[in-house]
Order: structure tokens, then sequence, then C-alpha cells
């Protein structure tokens, strides 16, 4: 009796021990339950957040853009002369924004070679061909650079040359495809020409641009490398002393610039300007965590705000 007594609070124990690890176990689940609620609404607030910032950096963008358009309508264009000391030229920001940061600035396209001015309408211009050859020439690439690229402007089939490049060539490829044979639709197209590696395209970026018509270099924001192709039996060394000059005293008439180019001035003046119509505008701007880039090119008439041509943003 005594024995069976004394096994009664065991028993108890055991059960009350039971009880406490379950307890125990109940509370580390409500605990981890808990936790996952939480790191998934941390998740959630992020995500949220992010697209917060994302969409009012888009909107910075957009309305940097809607400034550099009414930028450049506000430029006086009577004497229809654009250079680098005008308003339009400075670089904007950064700047704080309805709690975005800013930056931005305008770049004069005609300041570059346009590539598509090779061949307007699919014939090629030997004029402006040459000039491209002088170019590549001052950047130390290869000539055939050239023909390449005006056989896949021009409209016909045939190969310029043995450094040429028409259908024949492109199919023959790996992965094949066509010669365009019209205007490149963005500088980026090279990539698809005969002999335009990366390296080229690095090479040629800061100096060469793809508009959607032919277009004349503006000599007054040309780089010194498109303005020595523009000179014929020229250098590079009076090409900048150039750019020195007229970052002093801007070309005011075609004129100007023939005469102070003196002895190594163009052979023609076809295909050059001291005036421009089109513009990139390049904005930056972050909003948070997150940072958005935006390209535009603009067009700009003689009256009312320049037109978007095109808009990339990242």
């Amino acid at each position: 009796m005594i024995g069976r007594a004394r096994a009664a609070p065991v028993c108890r124990g055991r059960q009350h021990g039971v009880a406490l690890v379950l307890a125990l176990a109940v509370v580390a689940l409500a605990a981890a339950a808990a936790s996952a609620i939480l790191h998934a609404q941390s998740g959630w607030l992020r995500v949220e957040s992010l697209r917060s910032d994302r969409a009012q950096a888009l909107a910075a963008a957009d309305a940097a853009l809607d400034w550099a358009r009414a930028a450049l309508a506000r430029e006086a264009r009577a004497t229809g002369v654009d250079h680098r000391l005008e308003p339009w030229a400075a670089h904007i920001g950064p700047l704080e924004v309805e709690g975005a940061t800013v930056s931005g600035w305008l770049d004069d396209a005609q300041g570059a070679f346009n590539l598509n001015g090779i061949a307007p309408q699919g014939r090629v211009l030997p004029a402006q061909l040459d000039r491209y050859r002088r170019l590549l020439a001052v950047l130390g690439l290869p000539a055939g650079l050239a023909d390449a690229l005006a056989d896949w402007l021009d409209s016909d089939a045939r190969a310029s040359g043995p450094d040429g490049a028409e259908d024949a060539f492109y199919l023959a490829l790996a992965a094949p495809y066509l010669a365009a044979n019209q205007p490149l639709a963005e500088r980026g197209e090279l990539a698809r020409v005969r002999g335009y590696d990366a390296q080229v395209l690095e090479r040629l970026r800061p100096h060469v641009v793809a508009l959607p018509v032919a277009t004349a270099v503006n000599v007054n924001t040309a780089t010194p490398e498109v303005l020595c192709a523009l000179l014929p039996g020229s250098d590079l060394g009076a090409a900048r002393a150039l750019v020195l000059e007229r970052e002093r005293r801007p070309f005011r008439s075609l004129a100007d610039f023939a005469a102070r180019a003196g002895d190594r001035g163009p052979d023609s003046l076809d295909g050059l300007a001291v005036g421009s119509a089109w513009f990139i505008a390049q904005v930056r701007v972050r909003a948070g965590e997150v940072v958005v880039s935006a390209e535009a090119l603009l067009s700009r008439a003689a009256t009312g705000a320049p037109s978007i041509v095109w808009r990339r943003r990242g």
C-alpha cells in the first residue's frame, strides 16, 4: 500500500513535465510564425519602398527632360548660332527636388559626325565618306571601316571593294543576317557592321552620332577630332588650337570659321554649320536607394518647344 501511494506523485510529475514541454513547443512555434510574418512584412515593405522610390525617380527624370526642352525653347535663335558658352550647355545639379537628387546636361548632337549623312536616301556622298575616312585616320582606326559602313547604309547590293560588306558577307556568318541598306536606327547598330568590334565602338563613341536625317556638323561644338577631319591637311594640334580659340570667341558664321582656320580651312563648307537643331539630354536621378538614368534625343524647330524623337530610361 505504501509503494502504491508513492507512485502517484511520480506520474503526476511526468505529466507536468510533458505539459511544460508541449507549452514550450507551442511558444516556440508561435515565435517562429511571428518571426516569419514579420520577415514577410519587412520584405513586402522593402519592395513597396523601392517601387515608390523608382516611381519618384522616373517622375523626376521626366520633369528634368521637360526642363531641358524648355531651356532650349528659351534660347534666342535670331543669330542661328549655338555654342558651349550659352546657358543650354551648362550642367545642372546635383539638385534636391522633392526628396530626389537630380543632375543632367544637354549635349549638341551636331557636334559629332552624323554617320547617316554618308548615304542619305541610300546614295553615298563621296565628300562625306572622305571626311569619315579622315576621322578614322585621326582616331587611328582602319580606313576600310568606311567602306563597310557605306555598304551598310547604301541601297545597292554591290560591295565597295575588299573591305566592303553586303549580304553575301553577313549571310556567311555563324549567325547570319542581311545588310541593312538603310540609315542606322541608333549608334549601337554599328556593332552589326563588318569590323566594328567593341574597341572600335569605344573609340568612335564620343565623335559620331546616328540622327534620323542628314545634318551638318556644328563647328562650334565639334570635338577636336571631328574638327580635324573637316580640315584636310590639318593636324589634331591645330584643331585643338581652334577649339581653344572658339571657347573664348565662338564662330559667328561659316565665313568666320573658314577665315580663322586659315590655310588649313575646309575644302568645302557643305555639311558644316554654326548652329544646331538636334540635342541629346542626359539625366540622372537618385531617390532613396533607386538610381534612374534617362536619355532623350530632342529636335528643335525655329519656334516652340523641342520634340522628343526617342527616350530611353533605365
